[in-house]
């Protein structure tokens, strides 16, 4: 849940992180994202994915929008303002949900936290924030509720990889109650040395772990007490690089690549999302309903055989002789778990059946491509 660079839309405030010292201490190469400068690697971009994948990763995550929805009415209020069934999620569970412009079209994928009856936190992606923050203030405003940004307030570290809950369970101070038979997509409130932290067991990775929100103040310690602790488990810190290959691999959707206001949910594989027939409704449901073009383009896995990558708005064709595109390439990397080239792309439905052959223009090279089905890469599940 990354989402796309947007200086017009950014705020002003944007560094230093929380964690800045900390990531300058451990020699983090920065990029800039979203206004902030974000760690974009440590080590090695390959280093950083293979340790997610074997035994865990730590990840700055403060740059996400966190925003408050309080109130008697918050429920309806925010199932009239997202696709899904908001008021049907349970206290301490997490959901993944879509805010869609009226005509069907995604401003932003979010994931939206019950931390009470009448309580949700609502985090959205870093270039969305002012859109989000916009969007549910105006949509709540005919309900007894409060939109309340709180992202300035709010620090996101992530521990992901298969050794993440080992790795949690030995750092000193941590007080979680409630870990045992903590499930995916759900949370918990713990102290961490007095200062209060929602632990979601969410992530971005497709691997097991966990996500900490706490105060930014509280974040260099907790940042410093994993990798402590993680630190003869294999877990490094982890930058933007990492992230992104490892996102992709699990197929997960990343804003203003696979995601945008021009696509319909239906069009990107998130048609399951969208709850029609919710009492009154939801912003951007006629759209929905309606449903995109009929040679609106779909998205599709692709995976080649070598060493050369289709890379994001590379285009497809559907012959090796074809004079126009069919389609173009969103997000594609040389997969490091796999050890062969991946992508997505959007592409005319006509090709959108697992085996169909598809030609990616790599540099003036056409690469065939098969269509297969999402994800790449699946976690092994004890």
């Amino acid at each position: 849940m990354i989402g796309e660079l947007d200086h017009d839309r950014c705020f002003e405030r944007r560094t230093p992180f929380p964690l800045d010292a900390v990531h300058r201490a451990a020699g983090a190469s920065f990029t800039d994202f979203a206004g902030w400068q974000m760690p974009v690697r440590y080590s090695s971009d390959l280093a950083e994915h293979h340790a997610v994948r074997e035994a865990a990763g730590l990840f700055d995550l403060s740059h996400m929008a966190e925003i408050l929805v309080l109130g008697g009415e918050a429920p309806a209020a925010l199932d009239y303002a997202l696709a899904g069934r908001i008021s049907a999620v349970e206290e301490g569970q997490a959901k993944y949900s879509l805010l869609l412009a009226e005509d069907g079209g995604i401003i932003d994928d979010l994931v939206v936290y019950r931390t009470g009856a009448d309580r949700f936190l609502v985090v959205a992606n870093a270039g969305n924030r002012a859109d989000a923050v916009a969007a549910l203030r105006e949509r709540a405003a005919g309900f007894d509720c409060v939109v309340d940004d709180e992202s300035d307030d709010i620090a996101l570290i992530a521990l992901q990889g298969p050794r993440s809950e080992e790795i949690l369970r030995g750092v000193e101070g941590f007080d979680i109650p409630e870990l045992d038979g903590l499930r995916y997509y759900r949370a918990v409130t713990g102290d961490f040395r007095g200062h209060e932290v929602l632990v979601a067991r969410t992530g971005y990775t497709g691997e097991d772990g966990f996500e900490f929100y706490l105060d930014p103040d509280a974040a260099p310690a907790l940042w410093e007490a994993l990798a402590e602790t993680g630190a003869g488990a294999g877990l490094v810190p982890c930058g933007l690089a990492a992230r992104d290959t490892l996102r992709l691999e699990a197929g997960m959707p990343l804003y203003g690549h696979e995601l945008s206001r021009s696509t319909l949910p239906q069009q990107v594989g998130l048609g399951r999302l969208p709850v029609l027939g919710k009492p009154g409704g939801f912003v951007g449901e006629a759209a929905v309903t309606a449903g995109p073009d009929a040679d609106a383009p779909v998205l599709v896995g692709l995976a080649a055989e070598g060493r050369r990558a289709g890379r994001a708005d590379y285009a497809v064709f559907a012959s090796e002789d074809a004079a126009e595109p069919a389609g173009v390439v969103t997000s594609g990397v040389l997969s490091p778990t796999l050890g062969h080239p991946i992508a997505m792309a959007l592409v005319h439905p006509d090709l959108h059946e697992v085996g169909t052959t598809v030609f990616i223009d790599v540099r003036g090279t056409r690469i065939p491509a098969s269509v297969v089905t999402l994800p790449f890469y699946s976690r092994k599940k004890n």
